[in-house]
């Protein structure tokens, strides 16, 4: 249902060769570093200043700080002469002179001047000396060993390495290496990870360095992207209406939505069906809507570009009415569930019946997909659950503790996991891998319950006029409730929908739809037009501004923003598409 990034940035490819103080190093003996900025750089600077300097309005921001954070960011960007000239007219250097010389000697593969230099730094964490240290003198021994000078690399490895008493695992690897070293070179064998090469470059010592040394002495790599990310990022997270992309925020102002981002204008009402419309449900593409009702169809409809629905494929062939219809995953073809009767698999396209599924004296109930699409699984009458091969071969059958019939099934995406309601109160949580069961406790009746898109939450409809939000990643927890809607007598459905599916929105017997702010548990909008109750909603998951909605009333009404001039209402017909009868085979 139903993400390598390169460590410079393309613009510092686009600038001229102007390195920040801790860029790409030179090759190994070398004892000079191309940069255009080396005067530049070495002009003495200016006082710093008081160093409890503050910018902002609330005193929070220290001025040395804000400055250093700029810096890095200019050189990250490749603006190099920018972000020295900032160094030098603020008189606040983004390195300490011990730091700018350590990092020099690191480029510069100076490797016993950078542990000195290390240790004049002044870190109050032994540890990380000593782990700093190690990875200065092991990328040490990997040149030497590189250039096959063995005995200065056995000399480093025992006189330098050893000594520091940390990381033995590593230091038998590199003590092995001195058997083989074209060898271990050729194979890989770095220990820093497989694929990676055996000589590390000394640009990424410099980025381990940075894992290792304080961000008072290394300020992180896009530490200023990602202070404006957070910032962002939380006021998003804070907006209880949010429903755009990311790509919608702006740095120019604070970030605020309104309620004209939820889907609450009717855009269209569909009136093809003939009786109560019991089940409706988007493709996982968005590009077609699927619907069954009481009048024993089911109908597939058409979403054109500008969004208007019309009826592409009126399902017929039940005897009984049908319960629900559900996407395959890849959406080429459709179930549908005749209460009590049988299940038929269809086409999309077509609207052609390609499969019956049914077993001898009981029908279905609820029934489902294989998470691969190549499977079926039913809860039957006799209160077992059933699975099939597309061609209704019988796989599985079985009846285990369960003490109602099977009202809803549903499989993972990864086939890990069977979810079913087992009792009336109680939802089984299957691992077909490991055969184990898990519980969910509820406190009463449930009727219906919806997966979230990444599988790791379950909203379940209770009859006490309660949705409850599960996270069932290990085990189960209660994380919210969600009250307000109407419930007393039908089989009400709710979903998740929205940007991120931050939005929990359902039906209610009052002929309402209510949706609810799914982190918080608020209730944000109540969208009456229905003249009878609506007994399902679903979220177009690819486009965050509609919603479609069922009714008792025999309309499905299609939600949008609710703009200044709503588009005109148009009601569908028959007429938009082609009648098809099943036989079945």
């Amino acid at each position: 249902m139903g993400v390598v990034e390169e460590t410079e940035p393309p613009l510092k490819r686009a600038k001229l060769r102007a390195e920040e103080p801790n860029g790409n190093s030179s090759v190994i003996g070398s004892n000079t570093v191309t940069n255009s900025l080396g005067d530049l750089m070495a002009r003495p600077l200016t006082s710093q200043g008081d160093v409890d300097e503050t910018v902002g309005s609330k005193g929070v921001i220290k001025k040395s700080e804000f400055v250093r954070i700029i810096t890095r960011a200019l050189y990250s960007l490749g603006y190099g002469k920018t972000g020295a000239m900032l160094e030098e007219e603020s008189g606040i250097p983004m390195h300490q002179s011990v730091v700018k010389e350590f990092l020099q000697q690191v480029k510069e593969g100076k490797w016993d001047e950078s542990v000195v230099t290390l240790r004049r730094i002044g870190l109050v964490d032994e540890k990380a000396v000593k782990s700093a240290s190690f990875l200065l003198l092991e990328q040490k021994f990997l040149e030497l060993l590189k250039f096959e000078k063995i005995a200065d690399a056995l000399g480093t490895l025992r006189n330098e390495i050893v000594p520091l008493q940390i990381n033995t695992k590593r230091v038998h690897e590199l003590a092995s290496s001195l058997i083989s070293p074209s060898k271990f070179v050729s194979n890989g064998a770095s220990g820093k990870g497989k694929g990676k090469e055996s000589v590390s470059s000394r640009s990424k010592v410099l980025e381990e360095l940075q894992n290792l040394l304080p961000a008072s002495v290394m300020i992180p790599e896009k530490r200023l992207e990602c202070l404006v990310e957070n910032s962002l990022h939380i006021q998003r997270d804070s907006c209880v209406y949010h429903n755009t992309l990311d790509s919608d925020l702006s740095l120019f102002a604070d970030h605020q939505c309104g309620k004209h981002q939820i889907p609450s204008q009717t855009i269209q009402i569909l009136e093809s069906h003939t009786d109560e419309v019991w089940f409706v449900e988007f493709s996982h593409n968005g590009k077609y809507l699927a619907s069954s009702s009481k009048d024993q169809t089911a109908i597939i409809w058409e979403i054109s570009a500008d969004g208007h629905y019309s009826l592409k494929h009126k399902l017929v062939g039940h005897q009984k009415p049908v319960t629900s219809i559900l996407w395959s995953p890849d959406d080429h073809q459709v179930l549908t569930c005749g209460a009590e009767e049988v299940i038929r698999r269809w086409d999309t396209d077509s609207g052609d019946c390609i499969h019956i599924y049914e077993k001898g004296g009981i029908g279905p109930i609820s029934c489902g997909w294989y998470s691969d699409g190549q499977g079926i699984i039913a809860g039957m009458t006799d209160r077992s659950i059933c699975m099939w091969d597309l061609d209704g071969t019988e796989m599985e059958c079985w009846k285990g503790q369960r003490t109602q019939k099977v009202s809803e099934i549903a499989m993972t995406d990864d086939g890990k996991w069977l979810v079913s309601v087992c009792k009336g109160s109680v939802i089984s949580l299957f691992d077909r891998e490991a055969t184990v069961e898990r519980l969910i406790e509820e406190e009463d009746m449930i009727t219906s319950f919806s997966l979230s898109n990444d599988n790791k939450y379950l909203l379940v409809n209770l009859i006490n006029q309660e949705i409850h939000l599960w996270n069932i990643e290990s085990d189960p927890k209660l994380v919210m409730r969600y009250k307000g809607h109407k419930r007393s007598r039908f089989l009400i459905r709710s979903c998740f929908g929205g940007y991120q599916q931050a939005f929990i929105a359902s039906g209610s017997e009052d002929s309402q739809v209510y949706i609810w702010h799914r982190s918080t548990g608020k209730l944000i909008l109540e969208l009456p037009g229905h003249a009878g109750a609506v007994n399902c909603v679903s979220w177009s998951p690819t486009n965050l501004h509609m919603l479609a909605s069922a009714s008792d009333d025999g309309t499905i009404r299609i939600w949008g923003l609710d703009r200044i001039n709503p588009q005109k209402k148009v009601q569908a017909s028959s007429s938009n598409g082609v009648l098809h009868r099943c036989n079945g085979n």
